[in-house]
């Protein structure tokens, strides 16, 4: 009999498909909904994540985001921990074996990854399992069973690993291991389908058809886009610097999301946001016939994404200070402040000053309160990489203090005579902060 909680199929269907990349097949996924009809019984959607890192980023969520949907269609939303799995470690896109994590390391990760999820997904519907439940539980004949389900041609078909061998690159015999095992978490979550990024679409056909080879009907697959990182070349990713964090302040995020080229805006819109496609659509029509900037549609698909983790008056703060600083060349409301002091054996630290405290962001070995060249300052408290990066924004007339520009690289400053509020500083076009000497 029909379960009228659950939407029409076609429906369901056209609400999953948006941002997707692929479904495998989509005629097993509309049967499989259309029987979740019939039963009333919700399908069992899974997400597996290997906890190799503490934080999220914007590129992280578009997947989550889709087991989300699942979510508010009422389906069961299966969040995985790959606590083991973590330790052998994926070889997707991995060019040499990479060392293995810690039990220690994925156990702490794995804990601030979770409380990021639940920006993102239900804590009250979520499912939560660890996949060491089971993986830890296997015994030597198990996993022998295991690998006779697969031939080593198919796994030495995948792109990374031939082109490893290729190019006579090592490739370790756990890391074959890896589809295999995280197959069983297909197995014994007996899921009906399975969500992962468009590089994942290797492991996730293994788990299919090692379901099959277990007695069980093969889930159907989901694939979500790679979402592409600030520099619109390459996807986002915390190494290569051009990434928007979840936890990061509401205006650093809209700040960054700002930056994102014109024509890459659109992809976000549909991946990180949940506007539908006949909306975005409406959107892009506005903008190529003049009738809207692009700036305020970015603008305000910076507020979208920043209230669906921060909140509305995070967001809308987050857009005034941008309007201020960035289109009125003002200075925010609220400015980060870094504070130098004086510790007991004559050297300083700078700490970022919070509600709570201070976080130390540095100890500095020379003596600040002289006359030293702000590339220097700049490089100490952490704030540009190096010097000769310091420099080259100064020349580039970069760095302004005080609302006065400095212009020449060996310019030389008392940080002292700025007294008690210090002096605020920007460095390029975006960032502004107060610096104290104590």
């Amino acid at each position: 009999m029909t379960n009228s909680n659950f939407k029409p199929v076609a429906e369901q269907l056209a609400y999953l498909k948006k941002g997707v990349a692929e479904i495998i097949p989509e005629a097993d996924l509309a049967a499989k909904l259309e029987k979740s009809q019939k039963t009333g019984k919700p399908l069992r959607v899974y997400l597996g994540v290997d906890p190799t890192a503490p934080d999220i980023h914007l590129g992280h969520t578009v997947v989550l985001r889709k087991l989300k949907h699942f979510q508010d269609l009422g389906h069961t939303a299966i969040f995985l921990i790959g606590d083991f799995s973590a330790m052998i470690g994926d070889p997707t896109g991995v060019s040499e074996t990479r060392p293995p994590l810690t039990r220690e390391q994925v156990d702490a990760n794995a804990k601030t990854y979770l409380e990021q999820v639940y920006k993102i997904l239900d804590r009250e519907k979520t499912e939560v399992r660890y996949n060491s439940e089971w993986l830890s539980k296997m015994s030597a004949e198990d996993i022998v069973r295991l690998c006779s389900h697969y031939r080593l041609a198919r796994m030495l078909e995948r792109e990374d690993f031939r082109s490893r061998l290729d190019k006579g690159q090592p490739i370790s015999v756990h890391e074959l291991l890896y589809p295999l095992l995280t197959a069983m978490d297909a197995v014994k979550l007996q899921s009906d389908v399975e969500l992962g990024a468009t590089e994942q679409k290797f492991n996730l056909l293994v788990h299919r058809e090692i379901q099959r080879e277990y007695g069980l009907p093969g889930q159907a697959i989901l694939t979500m886009p790679i979402l592409v990182g600030l520099d619109g070349q390459r996807k986002m990713s915390k190494s290569l610097g051009n990434y928007v964090g979840i936890t990061e302040a509401p205006d650093e995020m809209f700040g960054k999301l700002m930056s994102i080229p014109d024509d890459l805006m659109w992809s976000y819109w549909e991946l990180v946001t949940d506007r539908t496609a006949s909306g975005i659509e409406e959107i892009h029509k506005m903008v190529v016939a003049g009738s809207t900037h692009p700036m305020d549609v970015k603008m305000e698909l910076a507020k979208e994404v920043i209230e669906a983790f921060h909140g509305e008056e995070a967001a809308r703060k987050a857009a005034d200070n941008f309007q201020r600083v960035f289109r009125d060349r003002q200075i925010p409301e609220e400015l980060r402040q870094i504070k130098i002091r004086r510790v007991f054996d004559g050297t300083y630290e700078a700490h970022e000053m919070q509600d709570t405290g201070g976080r130390l962001i540095s100890k500095i070995d020379f003596p600040l309160l002289g006359k030293e060249k702000w590339s220097k300052v700049l490089v100490a408290i952490k704030e540009i990489g190096s010097v000769s990066e310091a420099e080259r924004l100064i020349k580039g007339g970069g760095l302004e203090v005080n609302n006065q520009v400095i212009t020449d690289p060996t310019s030389r400053v008392n940080l002292g005579e700025y007294g008690e509020f210090g002096a605020v500083i920007r460095m390029g076009k975006k960032k502004y902060f107060r610096l104290i000497v104590e």
